[in-house]
């Protein structure tokens, strides 16, 4: 992929302030600014979030572009929801976050989740029909929401109108991101 095929992406990434595994976000933010594509990080607040390694050990802090509460959905070519049990439970509760993933999913433009990112689509009700990954405790969730669930490092679903590109874990950030591209660089065309 040339610099050009997303130097006028802008990717919004949605996150809490506590508990974000520290490489599903800041590997993908770094993959895609080294691309060109402007991405932004919005939290429940604009205080710092502090990442976690392996969901228990400190990791990196990050200061978010935006709140959650100020996101303009329609303002970005993709969404990253990155996992982190801490993160992505309570990302999930957040109405604004759930809006966020349903404005982007309504309006077909894509949506990459990694890990226990998903939840915050089985929240949203949008992954009926849709088959996907994550890490495995979030299977049941996806079945019962009415998504197919696989165990396999990237999956890409191009059905309803809209792409859902998830993955299991930072092992499987390689194949992840190369799906990301692959649909950054289509919505260019």
């Amino acid at each position: 992929m040339s610099e050009n095929d997303v130097s006028k992406r802008k990717v919004l990434a949605i996150v809490t302030n506590y508990g974000v595994e520290q490489d599903e976000l800041l590997v993908p933010l770094e993959h895609l600014r080294g691309w060109g594509a402007e991405v932004d990080v919005a939290a429940v607040s604009t205080d710092d979030v502090r990442t976690l390694v392996r969901n228990k050990a400190p990791g990196k802090t990050v200061r978010p572009e935006l709140s959650l509460a100020d996101v303009d959905p329609a303002a970005y070519d993709l969404l990253l929801v990155p996992g982190g049990t801490v993160n992505a439970d309570t990302l999930r509760r957040q109405d604004a976050a759930t809006g966020i993933v349903r404005a982007f999913t309504s309006s077909g433009r894509p949506v990459a989740a990694i890990c226990h990112g998903p939840w915050a689509l089985v929240e949203a009700d949008v992954v009926a029909g849709k088959k996907m990954t994550s890490y495995p405790s979030l299977r049941t969730d996806i079945r019962n929401a009415g998504g197919e669930w696989a165990d396999e490092p990237v999956v890409t679903d191009d059905t309803q109108g809209w792409t859902l590109i998830t993955s299991r874990n930072p092992g499987d950030l390689g194949p992840f991101l190369r799906e990301v591209d692959s649909a950054l660089a289509v919505s260019t065309q």
